[in-house]
């Protein structure tokens, strides 16, 4: 007896028919040209060690599921390595389109606690992993300086590097208090 498939039917309240042109618009202009062949999600990394599915996301892209795919975790996993787009016989930026709907997520409320936590960081030291002893004491045994010259050692670099996370609106972004989704 063949195995039961589980299927769900889209409800036409679930689609945002302006979702993928928000997506082209924003840059990945050759997203419909997509023909669902699985190479992206065959030669993915995280794929290989997750239930990532690049296909499965770019086709709910496709198909204007907007929350869905913006309330995702899978949208998450995506190591941004490019890989996809190396052997994408359409030459599909599927990383910017992944990148654009994390933008949108966070637009929409939707953010991973970790990826919060290392946006706070950022905005904080201007790393997403700053030094801590560990990190220093390696350098140390190494020969390097225990803090190297970036925003760790500059208030000044610091500064600059806040003054643009303020101008480009990713401060706001990130402590908007947002309703958790």
């Amino acid at each position: 007896m063949p195995d039961k498939i589980s299927r769900e039917t889209i409800r036409n309240e679930a689609i945002d028919p302006d979702f993928v042109d928000r997506i082209v618009d924003a840059g990945a202009d050759r997203l419909r040209t997509c023909i669902q062949c699985g190479t992206c999600s065959s030669v993915c990394p995280s794929g290989r060690r997750t239930a990532f599915r690049t296909r499965e996301l770019i086709r709910k892209a496709l198909l204007g599921l907007k929350d869905e795919v913006l309330s995702s975790e899978d949208l998450w996993l995506c190591a941004t390595c490019l890989t996809c787009l190396e052997r994408c016989p359409r030459q599909i930026k599927v990383t910017d389109a992944i990148i654009i709907m994390r933008n949108m997520a966070v637009e929409e409320g939707y953010m991973l606690p970790q990826h919060r936590k290392a946006s706070l960081k950022l905005l904080e030291t201007g790393h997403a992993v700053p030094i801590d002893d560990a990190n220093r004491e390696i350098r140390k045994n190494l020969g390097l300086k225990e803090i190297p010259p970036t925003t760790h050692s500059s208030k000044k670099a610091l500064a600059d590097v806040q003054k643009i996370m303020e101008r480009t609106g990713f401060k706001k972004l990130i402590l908007e208090d947002k309703e958790e989704k």
